[in-house]
């Protein structure tokens, strides 16, 4: 049974606005949202959060938890309660696991995992390949948030390019979502560094090699895709500020069929810091230049740009430590993103209102989810609580990733997740867990 809970005093950011105001969770679910709401039984947890804001859960579209077959850099039950504590309480995990989720039989393996160890909600993408396209047609829109195309090597080994399966993946009635970066200009680029510099490249040349050309050729192959056959495309990881030119603002993200994501890292990041952090911010694809990320920044803001997510990818300390052809592309973020995005806050970059929007909002409205994303009532409680002004240091005794570490280490972050409710159970407080319930799988309202 359920917990009931009444935050008082609260700061709620919710569709564009910030109120003061309760907030009661009963069953699981927002009962009541209110100027003022008094206890209706002593069994109710009162939470006085006067000065905190009050968010809707983080909705996570680009995770990489990697469980099965991968489980030294990470699992399903130690990142997502890294998630939860960064108030992220719902994930979509891709399916460049070993083995790979590109069959029904599985990708449902996974779901039974989560459902035994996931402290927050998930969804599990089911992977294309060059022959798995009868596979695909199986999948289903209530409760599979997309299917996943890596346009472009990445982790996994999963790269769809054959022309054909990609006509006949783009004529699938389901969201798509492409990872886009064109495999031979990153080999022509690649060959040439090697020309160069032997094996000694320096990570400087990381996104030289995954260039903004590379990015630029395969993103725009996967509008042209969606736009013939009319399909829903999400693509991921935008990390140039020439692709943000493909995407639209003129219409409401509910009636796009073509949307685009951006993540952390490319929004904090430039192509400066290598000669500092190395490996810890080698990611496919590259962080780039600072005007890339300006020009990102710019079409967040301006509505060309829907969602922003972390694409956590963690890897042991270990395995990124080697040079650069051999360090892994990738790291950990679903504890800090929050943290990091309050940051711009802080700066004036944008108002919570806006991030609300971009990291609560959109990703319910893009997957079209059932009863999540916003602080309304009857609504799941998925919610966090935020305190705006409490500065702590990211270090390796508070790193929760099980490959701990971060590419944000030494950083001060002004604003601390202090409470995470995933579906009205207090999953997260000041630093403690509660695992004595888990998440649930999502669901999707689609025709």
């Amino acid at each position: 049974m359920s917990k009931s809970y009444l935050i008082k005093n609260a700061r709620i950011v919710n569709e564009g606005s910030v109120v003061e105001g309760d907030v009661l969770i009963e069953a699981g679910r927002i009962a009541k949202i209110d100027s003022s709401i008094g206890p209706k039984s002593a069994n109710v947890n009162v939470i006085d959060a006067e000065g905190k804001y009050l968010i809707p859960g983080i909705i996570d579209d680009q995770v990489h938890f990697r469980e099965p077959g991968l489980t030294h850099k990470g699992d399903l039950h130690s990142e997502s309660r890294a998630a939860v504590a960064g108030g992220i309480t719902s994930f979509m995990e891709q399916p460049n696991t070993k083995p790979a989720a590109t069959t029904v039989e599985e990708l449902e393996k996974k779901y039974q995992r989560a459902a035994q160890v996931s402290l927050a909600n998930y969804s599990f993408n089911m992977g294309a390949s060059n022959d798995n396209l009868e596979e695909l047609k199986k999948v289903s829109k209530r409760d599979v948030a997309a299917i996943k195309i890596f346009m472009g090597s990445s982790t996994g080994n999963m790269l769809v390019d054959q022309q054909k399966t990609l006509e006949g993946i783009f004529q699938l009635d389901h969201q798509l979502i492409t990872h886009c970066e064109d495999e031979q200009t990153i080999r022509t680029n690649l060959e040439k560094a090697k020309q160069q510099y032997g094996e000694d490249i320096p990570m400087s040349m990381h996104p030289v090699i995954r260039s903004e050309e590379a990015c630029y050729l395969s993103s725009s192959t996967a509008v042209e895709l969606a736009k013939k056959y009319n399909s829903r495309l999400h693509v991921f990881h935008i990390s140039t500020a020439k692709e943000t030119e493909l995407f639209t603002n003129k219409i409401p993200l509910a009636e796009k069929r073509i949307t685009a994501e951006v993540c952390v890292h490319h929004l904090w990041f430039d192509d400066s810091q290598y000669e500092s952090k190395g490996s810890h911010i080698k990611w496919n694809p590259a962080v780039k230049q600072a005007s890339d990320r300006e020009g990102l920044w710019k079409a967040l803001l301006d509505g060309r740009l829907d969602v922003v997510a972390t694409d956590h990818a963690p890897h042991t300390l270990e395995e990124k430590s080697n040079k650069y052809l051999n360090a892994p592309s990738g790291g950990p973020l679903v504890q800090h993103a929050l943290p990091a995005m309050m940051e711009r806050v802080h700066d004036g970059v944008w108002d919570i209102q806006t991030m609300v929007e971009k990291m609560c909002h959109n990703p319910a409205i893009l997957f079209r989810m059932e009863d999540r994303g916003y602080i309304r009532e009857g609504y799941h409680a998925d919610l966090v609580l935020l305190e705006p002004n409490r500065p702590w240091k990211v270090s390796k005794d508070n790193i929760l990733y099980k490959c701990q570490w971060s590419p944000f280490e030494g950083t001060v972050f002004k604003s601390k997740v202090t409470h995470t409710f995933v579906n009205g159970h207090l999953a997260f407080k000041e630093g403690n867990f509660d695992d004595s319930q888990l998440g649930e799988r999502l669901l999707f309202n689609r025709d």
